[in-house]
């Protein structure tokens, strides 16, 4: 048991150093590449569902004319890599060129080396669960990459090259892009049918929401109003107790008419809890306002960075 924890310290204490970020981040990059790779071979493209991105495009090349979705997604991948350095200049990055390329690289070892779908049949589950699981796992394994600064290309690069020249949001450009990808499909794949382009809707829908929920999950913070007769005990509760930061806001009761402390607090997902309990059970009475916020930066929080 000692020996464990003794690992695991050591592991935390090489992943501070400079060497150890670089090797960590981009084996998560790998791994959630590997995952994101995984969930299309194995789940969606056997079931013929079409998601969107060039993931998508990928696959119909691939059902109508078999070419491996490896070589296709590089192919467009540099295709609009080349397009978007000659438009944008130098925005695609070294993360941006290793996404392309292990995105490729474990395409081809699922389906061609590997051929995972003889190892792992899907067809054996229904099509809406295989819709349901590959969205899933392409949505957490690609969170992992993007968390990690990495990505793997794709219509991203469509959307700022469309958004230099037009006055739209890129979530829509990307957006209608999967449209257009999804419903293409069947016209141009002859087995392809109004459900499975339903079920090619579910997984953008599903992915988008395990994307977000990856991403910022872990991130999210709260923030707690609290209206007490008890706000001194709360707030050197919180602090002592919880190590929490708490500000004290001088209040006026309109309806009371009387003069009151209002506390604020920002806590993170897993403090929030904690925070409720403690508040509980000084002042059972205390009236409570929580919202969630869409970002905390600063000391024991997310690091502003350079917009």
């Amino acid at each position: 048991m000692m020996q464990n924890l003794s690992s695991i310290e050591d592991i935390k204490k090489f992943t501070k150093t400079s060497v150890g970020k670089y090797i960590w981040q981009y084996s998560m990059i790998i791994f959630g590449i590997a995952l994101y790779t995984f969930a299309w071979s194995v789940f969606l493209i056997p079931q013929h569902i079409i998601a969107g991105g060039v993931a998508g495009m990928s696959s119909i090349i691939y059902l109508a004319t078999n070419i491996p979705v490896g070589i296709s997604n590089l192919a467009i991948n540099s295709l609009l890599v080349i397009v978007g350095l000659k438009i944008l200049g130098p925005r695609f990055g070294l993360n941006t060129i290793v996404g392309i390329l292990v995105a490729s690289f474990f395409f081809i070892l699922w389906q061609q080396i590997i051929h995972i779908e003889q190892h792992i049949n899907a067809k054996e589950f229904e099509p809406f669960m295989c819709a349901i699981i590959g969205a899933g796992l392409s949505g957490v394994g690609l969170g992992i990459t993007f968390n990690n600064g990495g990505n793997s290309g794709g219509t991203d690069i469509i959307a700022l090259i469309v958004t230099k020249y037009r006055n739209i949001t890129a979530g829509k450009v990307i957006l209608s892009i999967d449209i257009f990808i999804i419903f293409s499909a069947l016209f141009i794949l002859p087995d392809m049918t109004l459900t499975n382009i339903v079920y090619g809707y579910v997984v953008m829908v599903v992915f988008t929401y395990i994307l977000d929920l990856t991403i910022d999950g872990n991130k999210q913070s709260y923030q707690i109003m609290v209206f007490s007769n008890e706000s001194s005990l709360i707030a050197d509760a919180i602090g002592q107790g919880l190590k929490r930061g708490v500000t004290i806001m001088d209040a006026h009761g309109w309806y009371s008419k009387k003069e009151q402390k209002v506390l604020m607090i920002i806590a993170k997902k897993q403090d929030k809890v904690e925070v409720m309990r403690l508040i509980r059970g000084i002042d059972p009475n205390a009236f409570i306002s929580i919202a969630k916020v869409q970002g905390v930066f600063g000391k024991n929080f997310d690091t502003l960075k350079k917009q």
